[in-house]
């Protein structure tokens, strides 16, 4: 009977081991899923705005065409190099371009890889960071590396951080960022934490507490208090890793998805861009 009970034990055990790798390696190979939530477009989709713009397309080192947009203004003090967050697209990011163009700005937008009418699908880290570093590149030929301002806004912000530490911008805007991505995670699924090795499993970790250490330029971060996505103690934290002339601006109240509309957030970037 006892042998029998240890048996019965072994073989729950067992059942367990083998769910929980199961579970392991589901999140490994479908974590895209998770990170990453795209609006995409058909390829005969039409950008409509009333203001000056131009559709962009650009192929990667793998034969990958990356859609883009560039609105433009007469006599740019500079260029706006957007990158949007995890989701959505382009097509939902005209009202943001307008506040830079109305500061005097062309504004540059991306969609990633799967995102909108941008071909193929996001598989790693490198791959997001060799996309924008082309596309900086690109721009590069046009614009003075001087008159580029990099602005990255939730996951966006870590790419943009990411871009910042390798060249060398006009400026480093990063709208509610994280500190890294397995802390965010840690932070918002706390029970799938305890569990899973993230820092193992994890394909993606956007280092943000690494990042802005290497950038040159100043870097500057907006983060709303009442951010339930991201939490502003990230930034509160990224702020002890700051160089003298980095500067964090908090948005009382402000959540993570209206920072653009934001009075505050509105006046401080004017005074920054009229400059």
């Amino acid at each position: 009977m006892k042998r029998k009970k240890n048996k019965i034990f072994k073989i729950i055990g067992l059942a367990f081991v083998i769910i929980y790798l199961i579970n392991c390696a589901g999140f490994y190979f479908t974590q895209e899923k998770h990170f990453f939530t795209p609006n995409k477009l058909s390829k005969d989709h039409k950008f409509e705005s009333n203001r000056n713009f131009e559709e962009l397309n650009f192929k990667t080192k793998d034969d990958i065409t990356l859609n883009n947009l560039l609105f433009k203004v007469d006599h740019p003090k500079g260029l706006v190099f957007y990158l949007h967050g995890s989701g959505g697209s382009l097509a939902s990011l005209e009202k943001e371009s307008e506040i830079y163009t109305e500061l005097g700005y062309n504004v540059f937008m991306i969609d990633y890889r799967g995102f909108g009418k941008s071909e193929g699908n996001i598989t790693s880290e490198d791959q997001l960071y060799a996309d924008n570093q082309m596309l900086y590149d690109e721009l590069k030929k046009t614009y003075a590396e001087e008159d580029i301002i990099l602005v990255g806004y939730s996951l966006g912000a870590a790419m943009a951080a990411k871009l910042a530490s390798t060249n060398n911008p006009k400026l480093l805007i990063m709208k509610a960022p994280f500190f890294n991505l397995n802390e965010a995670i840690s932070e918002r699924v706390q029970l799938l934490s305890k569990f899973f090795p993230l820092e193992m499993l994890n394909k993606y970790s956007f280092n943000n507490n690494e990042f802005i250490q290497k950038c040159k330029m100043p870097v500057l971060i907006f983060h709303g208090t009442n951010d339930k996505t991201n939490h502003h103690s990230a930034s509160l934290r990224l702020q002890k890793l700051f160089k003298p002339k980095d500067k964090l601006i908090l948005l009382e109240g402000e959540g993570h998805d209206n920072i653009s509309n934001n009075t505050q957030f509105q006046k401080n970037l004017k005074i920054l861009l009229e400059d």
